[in-house]
């Protein structure tokens, strides 16, 4: 009870995520390449579009001006945006995908050579608890586990068989960098993901309309209860759920809003809005974040709420979390 009242008391509407900063652990094995052996890919020596989906071009409104909205986040104004056709992963790359990249290449991520990574509290075993000292003060119910990665995402005492077709988590951006030059593939831009995630809607407040639920029922996995202490998983998932859960949205993407967290290219700027790109914006040149797009199961519409489609968040380019995943793109031949 007590630590229940004490994660409470330190819940603030921000972002459900956290980065890599706000706890101090002394690195491991930094001395660990990193290195990509793109010879070993068969995506980089024939790249496809097996397993994405063709998203035609156009113009779209970008952006929010809903009361819901963040505007410390920069969600408006409600701005013209032009992109090009693209082809965008029918889902977040699964554990099963992430996993093939590992073995071709020998890849170890950003949480494997710092040694450690943020899952979510109520995941952490007794055992790996007691182990944690210190937790982020504005996020408390995340804990630095020691050994959890993409392959742990609980803990070194935790595994994912039987999750291979769920999102890969606890991957940095700089993670999901490494995957897309094997893959002979890139990240969306933001005006890429949110013109894919409306799915052809008009200013709609989710991927499928302005409603939550659609005749009772759930169109995506988000906490449902009292965060971060209760969460009644009403929506059948606790964690993460897999990639191809509920109904896709009007261009046949699967979650767009929840599950997990899925990084674009873009650097992160609450004012990038105002700046006028409107054609195919890459967003700022520099930053210190980069963009997080779709929500999580983390959130709630009483604390995170950003899991709408104009809702957008950062995080720094080395951190990981159990609620942070990826989907890649590739650029379409233009007519």
């Amino acid at each position: 009870m007590a630590q229940e009242q004490e994660l409470e008391s330190n819940t603030v509407k921000s972002c459900c995520s956290t980065d890599r900063s706000s706890v101090v652990i002394a690195p491991k094995n930094l001395k660990l390449k990193a290195a990509v052996k793109l010879a070993d890919s068969k995506f980089a020596a024939d790249p496809d579009t097996a397993g994405m989906l063709f998203i035609p071009g156009g113009t779209f409104l970008m952006g929010t001006n809903d009361k819901e909205g963040f505007a410390a986040d920069g969600e408006g104004p409600v701005h013209s945006v032009t992109v090009n056709s693209f082809y965008m992963d029918e889902t977040a790359v699964t554990n099963e995908q992430f996993g093939r990249f590992i073995a071709a290449t020998g890849y170890v991520t950003e949480a494997q050579r710092f040694g450690w990574s943020y899952v979510f509290h109520l995941f952490v075993s007794e055992e790996e608890a007691a182990k944690v000292k210190t937790v982020p003060q504005t996020a408390p119910w995340w804990y630095p586990v020691e050994g959890a990665d993409w392959n742990h995402p609980e803990g070194p005492d935790s595994h994912i068989e039987g999750r291979e077709d769920h999102p890969v988590i606890h991957v940095s951006w700089n993670d999901a960098m490494a995957y897309c030059e094997w893959a002979g593939r890139r990240l969306p831009t933001e005006a890429e993901w949110e013109y894919a995630g409306r799915g052809g809607l008009t200013q709609k407040r989710y991927p499928w309309g302005d409603e939550l639920k659609q005749g009772g029922e759930h169109n995506c996995n988000i906490w449902q209860g009292k965060f971060p202490v209760k969460n009644h998983a009403s929506d059948g998932y606790l964690g993460t759920a897999p990639a191809k859960s509920f109904k896709p949205n009007g261009y046949g993407l699967y979650n767009m809003a929840g599950n997990v967290w899925e990084w674009c290219s873009d650097w992160f700027s609450p004012a990038y809005y105002q700046s006028g790109e409107n054609d195919n914006p890459p967003g700022p040149r520099t930053g210190e974040g980069r963009v997080m797009r779709g929500g999580s199961y983390l959130c709630h519409s009483s604390y995170c709420n950003r899991y709408r489609v104009a809702a957008r968040s950062k995080n720094t380019p080395d951190s990981s979390t159990g609620n942070c995943g990826f989907r890649t793109v590739q650029s379409a031949p233009q007519q």
